[in-house]
């Protein structure tokens, strides 16, 4: 088994963070994985890029979909797991935790939480 990355581009506040985390635990926990650490990033190490410059669609697509609410704490961040695991047990995991980011499935929608997996 390998050490492999999960990541996420997020605009999310700390209660949106914890939800998607608790959507790849509970991913992570159903299968053959184990997690070895997280971090949550606002810029790409060896980049001049920060996540905003990468990511400022998704603040955009909230501002759209959620026109009347105030977007105070979200912040542009990126969002990354590091799992032990297969190949084909990485496969699962993401796309169990797309489906969870996107339950609705492919019909218009609003996201809790706006995101890109990258």
């Amino acid at each position: 088994m390998k050490t492999r990355d999960l990541a996420f581009g997020l605009y999310a506040d700390e209660q949106g963070l914890a939800w998607v985390s608790g959507l790849i635990a509970d991913a992570v926990g159903s299968r053959s994985a184990r997690i070895t650490g997280e971090s949550v990033t606002d810029s790409f190490a060896g980049s001049e890029l920060s996540t905003a410059d990468v990511y400022d669609f998704l603040a955009e697509q909230w501002a759209v979909e959620h026109p009347a609410q105030d977007s105070a704490s979200r912040q542009l961040i990126e969002l990354r797991v590091h799992l032990v695991c297969s190949l084909r047990t990485w496969r699962a995991i993401r796309k169990a935790v797309i489906d969870g980011l996107c339950p609705e499935g492919s019909a218009p929608h609003t996201c809790r939480v706006p995101w890109m997996a990258s």
